[in-house]
């Protein structure tokens, strides 16, 4: 097996709310969108998230639980401490219902979070060191 990822998949509980949040809060442009079902965004060369309509997606993968942090979270890097900012400040707008401010971290990057609709966390990074600058385009 090639040691790779194709899609990421979120399920999430109000497709409605989640495609207002992500298309009309932050400007991104589907690659595929089966209304009511689920929507597709290419975020990598070779690297799909889905985000699916939880009665969808109960059918095939089954019962879903919900509650608290989801122990997972996704990152979007960026080239400069100031995209940081911007991109939480996006967010912010966007009606992100958790933003926590950037900061200095300990690994010597610099990164805050926010959270979309489901709650799962985004964390706006900048990553000074060569695997931080090996993601960004």
């Amino acid at each position: 097996m090639d040691q790779r990822l194709s899609f990421v998949t979120l399920v999430v509980a109000d497709l409605a709310a989640t495609r207002r949040f992500y298309l009309d809060g932050l400007g991104w442009v589907p690659a595929l969108e089966a209304s009511g079902e689920v929507l597709m965004f290419r975020v990598g060369e070779h690297v799909v998230l889905s985000l699916w309509d939880e009665a969808e997606a109960t059918q095939e993968i089954g019962p879903v639980t919900r509650g608290g942090t989801p122990p997972v979270t996704l990152a979007h890097n960026v080239a400069t401490t100031a995209e940081v900012d911007e991109v939480l400040d996006d967010a912010r707008r966007a009606g992100a219902p958790k933003v926590h401010d950037a900061v200095r971290r300990d690994w010597g990057g610099y990164s805050g979070y926010f959270a979309d609709p489901d709650g799962f966390r985004w964390e706006v990074a900048y990553n000074p060191g060569e695997i931080g600058a090996s993601v960004l385009p």
